[in-house]
């Protein structure tokens, strides 16, 4: 493969669809790391060596996602900035603390973060924006990422981080919101200060909206669908009420409370392509396609 190969050039070309690639985890462990991140941030991180490879087997074993995230421009700080977050569909959660030393780290109550309970930090109210510009893990993060993360911040810098690899390298710039678990890909500068403000204001920007991390992939395709079916991109406008899957294909119903619709998704695998700029073999990504829309009840 030519070393000009980008990952996310080629998935637009081929007109790779978004909906329904975001990770699949609930509960998140952001650690402000400003330096290098290396290939594997969660190996390569300069945390000192028996505290990083403590942190990464606890948060292995309690099923958290451990993230590193630093400020853009890599401004430092003397204290290690800390946030915890539960992206449940339902009753997303967010927490902070400010940490004096990395060996504070192993104090944290990953058990109970892993479970969906409070591991005891302070209440955030405000969203975080996080844009991977992981460049070591993947170039078109960095190249896609940095421009994103540096239009954000210039809007809103308390709320702006840069963060390691989150997932989905061809669909730069990608974005994760928390706590709310959304991620969303093919970002420019423009359409992420656009997308930012809506969400502060209770809105999803679902042409960039990769999916919700809380749900299961078909799941999260199957409410993108439902959306642009019926016109809503209210936040918190739709619940899942039941799933199943029977072979490829998966039904989701959802309510808003007054109606009720089920959505029917096929998903399957694409042709084999390059999936990201460093792969050294072909791979085959993951695809969704809607069967039916129908309103129950």
């Amino acid at each position: 493969m030519s070393v000009s190969f980008r990952c996310s050039s080629s998935s637009e070309e081929r007109e790779e669809s978004l909906v329904g690639s975001a990770s699949t985890v609930r509960s998140f462990l952001l650690v402000e790391a400003p330096g290098t991140w290396g290939l594997d941030a969660v190996r390569d991180n300069r945390l000192p060596a028996p505290v990083k490879s403590r942190l990464a087997r606890e948060a292995n074993r309690n099923g958290v996602r451990l993230l590193f995230i630093r400020r853009h421009g890599r401004r430092r700080s003397r204290a290690i900035t800390v946030f915890a977050a539960h992206a449940d569909p339902l009753r997303p959660w967010l927490e902070t603390t400010a940490l004096d030393a990395p060996e504070d780290l192993l104090g944290i109550d990953l058990a109970s973060l892993g479970a969906g309970r409070s591991p005891g930090l302070a209440p955030r109210s405000a969203p975080l924006f996080l844009v991977c510009t992981h460049g070591r893990h993947d170039v078109c993060c960095a190249e896609r990422g940095r421009p994103v993360a540096a239009a954000l911040h210039e809007v809103m810098a308390e709320s702006t981080y840069e963060v390691s690899h989150i997932g989905g390298d061809r669909f730069a710039g990608n974005l994760l919101v928390l706590p709310h678990g959304l991620y969303y890909g093919r970002l420019t500068p423009q359409a992420s200060v656009a997308l930012a403000r809506g969400h502060i204001e209770g809105h999803l920007d679902l042409e960039h909206l990769r999916g919700r991390s809380g749900y299961p992939f078909p799941v999260q395709a199957a409410e993108i669908y439902l959306r642009n079916d019926v016109g809503r991109t209210a936040l918190d406008g739709l619940r899942l009420v039941r799933q199943a899957r029977s072979g490829a294909e998966t039904a989701a119903e959802f309510t808003d409370g007054e109606r009720s619709w089920i959505v029917r998704v096929e998903t399957g695998r694409a042709l084999p392509e390059q999936l990201t700029c460093q792969a050294n073999a072909s791979s085959r990504g993951m695809t969704h396609r809607l069967l039916s829309v129908a309103e129950s009840g």
